[in-house]
């Protein structure tokens, strides 16, 4: 075969392994059976779990797992959330289950997060009782949720042995998460009197304070540098304030009045990213720092709030966009570490059947659609 004909056969090879690629990377978007009209910064959408109540699941260092809470009763026969990890991409674990159980199975556990050593935070109220703490959800008419005293924060290795109390005492401390450089925890709590935002250095085991308004400041995240939080707060005035600081007594907060501010890591330089009325909550720094994506219901308060999608906006408050649109409920949103998915949780199946589970689901994310 002389070099002429050669050359050719190679550009031929070339052009049919260019064709077999483009073919794979085209998306069909009627495959894409859980993305709804108008959500075009999300596609390839997967549903990971299929029962119960299932939320705040949050993505390991490396982009493979995720840990989350769930009372669905397939996993979790105990009664109320307890903590798991899965493989992201819905693979078995290696014990060939798809869940695993690493919080102890007693008590309730919320807001669970990964360390960057692959160790597992959580907090639980075990030790306090076994049982599940009594369910609050209306307190004189109004929705609230329940502040339990008895919430420590845990940690516990990868496979949910050796659990330890990291942070604890007499209040409630919960909420927390992890800086991605994995210096630092912060976490809500109400060891100051209000439900506060606080630091914890895991290195020097040092506290530090972040806020001290009036009001509940919690579900705090860090910008992708560890430079910046992003958290929800509410800002009670006057007759409000009052009626906050007496349902607090109570163990209770009502989140209904909620924004998003964002602040430096030490507190200093408080800045209202939103100013929406309704909740909203559930924030998470974009890669870029520059924009939050957030959960909001304040474009369907007038059909009594109950809608709830994911909204992003620029952090000086302009922007705004909606990210998700289900007509239901979409929360929870985080961008794993290398910014190309993200998980959410929603009560979207792939039928468009009513229903009130709410499952969790990992999509890619599209910046440029």
């Amino acid at each position: 075969m002389n070099m002429i004909n050669k050359f050719s056969l190679l550009l031929s090879f070339i052009f049919l392994i260019t064709l077999i690629s483009c073919t794979q990377d085209v998306y069909d978007p009627a495959q894409d059976t859980l993305r709804y009209e108008g959500e075009v910064h999300i596609r390839n959408i997967r549903q990971l779990t299929f029962g119960g109540n299932n939320a705040e699941a949050y993505w390991s260092f490396d982009n493979k797992q995720l840990v989350f809470q769930s009372d669905w009763n397939k996993i979790n026969p105990q009664g109320c959330d307890q903590i798991f990890t899965m493989n992201a991409d819905g693979s078995d674990l290696p014990n060939g289950d798809k869940y695993y159980l690493v919080s102890t199975g007693k008590g309730r556990t919320t807001c669970s997060y990964f360390l960057s050593d692959g160790r597992i935070i959580y907090a639980s109220t075990h030790e306090a009782d076994a049982k599940c703490p009594e369910p609050v959800m209306f307190s004189e008419g109004r929705y609230v949720w329940p502040i339990y005293n008895s919430y420590n924060i845990y940690v516990a290795d990868a496979d949910g042995s050796n659990p330890d109390v990291l942070i604890g005492g007499d209040s409630y401390d919960a909420e927390a998460t992890v800086s991605p450089d994995g210096r630092y925890i912060v976490f809500t709590s109400t060891r100051s009197g209000d439900l506060d935002l606080w630091r914890y250095d895991l290195k020097t085991k040092e506290y530090l304070q972040l806020t001290n308004e009036v009001g509940y400041d919690g579900g705090a995240f860090f910008s992708r540098d560890s430079k910046h939080i992003v958290w929800r707060a509410s800002r009670p005035k006057g007759e409000d304030a009052g009626n906050y600081k007496k349902l607090l007594s109570e163990g209770l907060i009502e989140p209904k009045e909620l924004n998003v501010f964002v602040a430096d890591i030490d507190g200093k330089n408080v800045k209202q990213v939103t100013d929406l009325p309704g909740a909203n909550w559930a924030p998470f720094f974009h890669p870029d720092g520059k924009k939050v994506l957030f959960c909001s219901n304040h474009h369907s308060l007038n059909e009594g709030g109950r809608r709830f999608d994911i909204f992003m906006i620029n952090i000086d408050g302009t922007g705004l966009k909606q990210i998700t649109n289900s007509g239901i409920f979409d929360a929870f949103p985080m961008f794993s570490y290398d910014g190309k998915k993200l998980v959410f949780c929603s009560n979207r199946n792939a039928e468009r059947k009513p229903t009130r589970d709410t499952n969790v689901f990992v999509a890619e994310w599209v910046e440029e659609p």
